[in-house]
């Protein structure tokens, strides 16, 4: 009875200083995995929203970069580490598409992670050379449809979301455009300004300069409304493709099995910065939104890019290098 006792009381005082460190949490620096290398659109972003959070904490976030694998280093270590809050992983599509892609990946974001806030949403412009003769969405649809085979289309690599992004629209508009990969967007627009490759989805920070040049030009953007940084461009569904939304967005999440309440107080800290006006600037700048949702809304939203990028992979046969 007496061993009964003292059992019952070690339980009881464990889960109180579990219940008083998830209460005084954070008390030591947060480690913010960013799977990719430094420099990069979701390194920036990333590091925006750390220093923000910093401020709100009370305590550094640090940024770790863990680049490798397209993502799935970073991924798996996040996956392993304690489920204490001490430990996040700043996510995009492309960990949602990579394990479909992939039969060797080694994580599962329903799985081994635990949503705590969507950060940012970027649409994709569908850019095309001037030299197409094209000035509008449908313009460029009835074009391809007429010239099966003859419009080139850059991506950021075979199974990239860009990749997947334009085999969705051949899908949804009914034409077929050729893909050419490449490593990385960057090192497609030479070969896109000499209109060697007639089309890209672009992110807007990357070709503004190009469109304000009047080198290239923009037919749609594929977010589900319009994009602030450029207001005269409809999006794709507005000017054709029926029901074509695709997006590039981060998200933080944590290890599956975090605490209820630690997750609760990540999420706050998320949406209150990612109104900050400071923070709201810098993103625009490089042509990203602040979201912030509550875990059940970014848990559902990662379901949905799952669903259907699962189903244009299993459609389309496409697999990763």
């Amino acid at each position: 009875m007496i061993k009964h006792k003292a059992a019952i009381g070690l339980l009881l005082a464990t889960l109180a200083t579990g219940a008083a460190a998830q209460g005084n949490y954070p008390q030591r620096p947060v480690r913010l995995i960013v799977p990719l290398a430094a420099g990069g659109g979701m390194d920036t972003i990333t590091r925006a929203l750390a220093a923000k959070l910093t401020e709100s904490m009370g305590q550094t976030v640090v940024i770790d970069n863990r680049g490798g694998g397209g993502g799935t280093v970073g991924a798996e270590l996040a996956a392993s580490a304690p489920p204490d809050g001490y430990t996040l992983l700043m996510m995009s599509a492309t960990a949602v598409i990579r394990p479909l892609m992939y039969e060797n990946a080694r994580y599962d974001i329903a799985r081994d992670f635990v949503a705590i806030s969507q950060v940012t949403s970027q649409p994709y412009v569908l850019t095309v050379n001037p030299a197409v003769p094209a000035k509008s969405l449908q313009e460029l649809i009835s074009f391809a449809k007429t010239n099966p085979g003859k419009l080139n289309y850059a991506s950021a690599g075979q199974g990239s979301i860009i990749h997947l992004t334009s085999e969705l629209f051949n899908r949804v508009a009914g034409v077929k455009t050729v893909h050419v990969p490449y490593k990385g967007i960057g090192a497609a627009y030479p070969d896109i300004l000499a209109n060697n490759v007639q089309m890209v989805f672009a992110s807007i920070v990357s070709v503004l300069p190009h469109l304000k040049g009047q080198r290239l030009r923009a037919l749609a953007v594929t977010g589900p409304v319009r994009a602030k940084s450029l207001p005269d461009v409809p999006t794709a569904n507005e000017a054709g493709a029926k029901g074509f939304v695709v997006t590039n967005w981060y998200g933080l999440v944590a290890p599956a099995r975090t605490p209820q309440p630690i997750v609760e107080r990540l999420n706050r800290d998320v949406m209150k910065v990612v109104h900050d006006p400071d923070l709201a600037q810098r993103y625009a700048a490089d042509g990203a939104e602040g979201v912030g949702s509550t875990p059940q809304q970014f848990a559902s939203h990662i379901k949905a890019e799952h669903d259907k990028w699962a189903k244009l992979i299993k459609e389309t046969g496409i697999r990763g290098d």
